[in-house]
């Protein structure tokens, strides 16, 4: 009998430092991202839920970030309506199919803000694709960089790789200092020759080409072997020319 108590109280014993234990590693693990805080506005969309909306083409998709982030790198098909124009978005709003807001993923609240101060304008059906940016990117999916975006990246991030989606005669009579040329059969030579960044697939990569399809095609073939960070301009090379950036 006074084995089997000693058992009880170890027992015990263990199961006491296991509750002090517990909240203590749960605390470790760091704050959670506020969309699973108090409840807010909104309705949240997973990526194919968001990528069939896009499709289908009928409600707007609004981005929340700013201009300059924006313009660098965006979800394709979506708007640029910054968070503090709520009166604008609210125009946009549609009675009927309302519209989709994102930004830069779980821990951005920009998403949540502006869907809470539309609800209070009357905005019905609001739906938040909360994961925003990084979530999109990590599916592979690539991201759209407007004309300004390119200018502003081509003269301040020197790290970055730009990709000529042309054919290798038009780019050999001419390219952007510094592009290197990418058919879309030759990414796993490019890994190993150097044109893509195989060391660090978080290099900033942008595609260009002709018209904004050759490059976006290029550039999801490019985001499907994990270069995350890679978009394509949604420009054509001649504007890039007559932008005068070289």
């Amino acid at each position: 009998m006074k084995k089997s108590k000693r058992h009880i109280v170890c027992f015990t014993t263990l199961m006491m430092l296991s509750a002090l234990i517990t909240p203590t590693v749960k605390a470790a693990e760091g704050p959670q991202p506020s969309r699973q805080k108090a409840a807010t506005a909104g309705t949240e969309i997973s990526t194919p839920e968001l990528k069939q909306i896009l499709v289908e083409g009928k409600i707007a998709v609004i981005d929340v970030r700013p201009e300059k982030e924006y313009a660098v790198s965006h979800i394709p098909g979506s708007i640029n309506i910054f968070e503090t124009e709520i009166d604008r978005m609210n125009e946009v709003c549609s009675k009927a199919s309302g519209l989709v807001l994102y930004c830069n993923g779980p821990y951005c609240g920009k998403t949540i803000r502006v869907a809470d101060s539309l609800s209070r304008k009357g905005c019905a059906n609001i739906r938040k694709y909360q994961d925003g940016m990084p979530v999109w990117r990590a599916f592979g999916n690539t991201a759209e960089t407007s004309l300004s975006g390119f200018q502003y990246v081509f003269s301040l991030d020197k790290t970055a790789v730009f990709i000529d989606a042309r054919t290798k005669e038009e780019y050999s009579a001419g390219s952007a200092p510094g592009a290197k040329n990418l058919q879309a059969g030759e990414i796993d030579a490019a890994n190993d020759d150097g044109r893509l960044p195989y060391t660090d697939h978080g290099t900033r990569i942008i595609v260009f080409g002709n018209n904004a399809n050759q490059s976006r095609q290029l550039a999801e073939a490019i985001s499907h072997r994990a270069y995350w960070n890679s978009s394509y301009l949604a420009a054509a090379y001649q504007d890039l020319k007559q932008a005068r950036l070289w």
